[in-house]
């Protein structure tokens, strides 16, 4: 891989080892045995990946079961589940040529026919953000087991597809979920995959287990013999676990900032962005257009203008971030847009909206109140909560912090709609159509997290998006796309106003860790530990 990114270097430049030990790993005999303790900070009572896209599945169900493709070192498409792929001129047929010899950890073969079930009943109908990959997926050919067509109504650009399917093609088998309702089926938080992990244990609030899979179609691998994710919700003591050698790997800065910075000191640990680059990410500020006050522009753009974005990022994240600028963010190198329109910070331009929108200052000063939920992911969005409401504060709005565990949240914002204002993480994997114009589509499921459950819908938006998805010229693609950003930016729902990388803290036992741009979410085959 490529040398250390800015960020990555600014964490060394703050106090981390400048040593590369997992280069030299990759010279080292892989040692076999041992168990992978990692950190779980946050359940959200679903495990399986082909139904709900988040990193706090990938985490674990990315190791049990397998998604048609993942990312290689290099940032590109490599096989999985599918050896091989070709696509017609038209963009309207996709075949994939699917891996033998490959068995459910159950024993039943892995076929064409669960490949179709998954992509029809799961991606297309339920799965957030696979809804809107698949949308225009009218069928599944399966001609022989190891074959599988996709037809499309409208063009899939091959690229957007091959991207997509490592995050939003994990497979599930059809013999365990055709019959009865899939969102109820046991297996959701007691996966049956194909991967080199088997499900061994959930016990909720306390950890999950998976073993070595003895029949996995990897030769030799994996080579751990189990993985332990252990569920601490309090930072502190999960950084205090990883110091007495009971936690091994804490991924998707789960610690607290200082604890990054201090562990990152440690000869014993690496706190890195390596291994995330495939999840930049920016911290969202969602609006309920259900609200009326919230559903009026001005108001919105007030709510951006109060708030300081740089010396939130200044005071309170340093080198882990930067100033979004829109809902592409800046690493996205083949889309990313020059020159959008932007909020700085301005209060008394926060003022003079809010009067203009009607809402003078009553008893207090306060102009209207409201609820704001923030994601309980990270102490980042922990932070922004509390600096978006006393921002608010200076210009007359109050706003009440609910604070609810990860399940909690999902149901309330996505599903119930039960909120005025939102805070957490949306994630940027490679190409906007895979998770990111999801965010502003209408349309999307009801109860879909990190879609459009806004209230909101904007006929403009929803043309540009069905057409980039669906334009197989790259140029052409491009320029939609930042058609998309600058409608974003002017209508602000929602607002992404900082860009961030994950950071992971490895022991640095932990071998072959950081090795694809995905590493957290993806399957952890040859991952090995070095002698304590």
């Amino acid at each position: 891989m490529s040398g250390p990114t800015r960020r990555e270097t600014l964490l060394i430049a703050g106090g981390a080892l400048a040593a590369a030990p997992f280069a030299a790993s990759a010279q080292e005999t892989p040692r076999r045995g041992g168990v992978l303790t990692v950190h779980f900070a946050t359940e959200q009572r679903i495990l399986n990946p082909s139904l709900q896209a988040s990193t706090g599945v990938y985490i674990v169900g990315g190791k049990i079961q397998e998604p048609m493709l993942d990312l290689g070192a290099d940032g590109n498409p490599t096989p999985c589940l599918a050896e091989s792929w070709e696509s017609t001129p038209d963009g309207k047929a996709i075949t994939f040529r699917l891996r033998r010899g490959v068995t459910w950890h159950d024993g039943k073969p892995f076929t064409s026919a669960d490949v179709q079930f998954t992509a029809m009943e799961m991606w297309k109908k339920i799965l957030n953000y696979g809804t809107a990959l698949q949308q225009f997926l009218t069928a599944v050919d399966t001609p022989d087991p190891h074959t599988a067509v996709f037809r499309y109504e409208r063009p899939m650009p091959l690229g957007l597809l091959l991207r997509g399917l490592t995050d939003l093609g994990y497979v599930s088998p059809k013999h365990v979920y055709e019959t009865g309702d899939i969102r109820q089926n046991p297996a959701n938080t007691a996966p049956v995959g194909t991967g080199p992990f088997r499900f061994v244990q959930y016990e909720r609030g306390q950890h999950i287990i998976a073993e070595r899979n003895a029949n996995y179609w990897r030769p030799n691998m994996p080579y751990l013999d189990r993985v332990v994710w252990r569920v601490v919700t309090d930072r502190a003591a999960a950084a205090a676990q990883m110091e007495a050698g009971q936690i091994l790997f804490s991924p998707y800065s789960s610690l607290t900032i200082a604890d990054m910075q201090r562990l990152g000191r440690d000869r014993r640990f690496e706190a890195t962005t390596r291994g995330n680059e495939g999840n930049a990410r920016t911290n969202t500020l969602e609006f309920n257009f259900r609200r009326p006050e919230l559903a009026d522009l001005r108001v919105r753009r007030a709510v951006a203008h109060a708030l300081n974005i740089p010396f939130f990022i200044e005071n309170f994240l340093g080198p882990f971030a930067k100033a979004g600028t829109g809902p592409i963010p800046s690493v996205a190198a083949d889309y990313y847009p020059e020159g959008t329109p932007q909020y700085g910070f301005d209060r008394a331009l926060a003022n003079r909206l809010l009067d203009e929108a009607g809402h003078p200052r009553g008893a207090g000063g306060t102009r209207f109140s409201v609820r704001l939920h923030p994601a309980p992911w990270g102490e980042d969005i922990s932070l922004f909560s509390t600096f978006i409401q006393q921002s608010l504060a200076e210009v007359g709005i109050r706003v009440e912090i609910v604070r609810l565990d990860a399940a909690g949240f999902l149901r309330t914002v996505y599903n119930d709609h039960a909120f005025d204002l939102a805070t957490g993480w949306h994630q940027y994997r490679s190409d906007p159509a895979v998770s990111t114009t999801v965010w502003y589509r209408s349309g999307s499921p009801r109860g879909a997290p990190w879609t459009n459950q806004w209230g909101w819908a904007d006929e403009t938006i929803d043309r540009i998006i069905d057409d980039a998805a669906t334009e197989v010229d790259p140029a052409k693609r491009k320029a939609l796309y930042a058609d998309f950003v600058r409608r974003a930016q002017e209508e602000l729902a929602p607002w992404m106003p900082i860009e961030q990388i994950f950071v992971s803290v490895f022991n640095r036992r932990v071998r072959n860790a950081g090795n694809n741009p995905r590493w957290a979410s993806s399957s952890w085959h040859d991952t090995w530990l070095a002698p304590a």
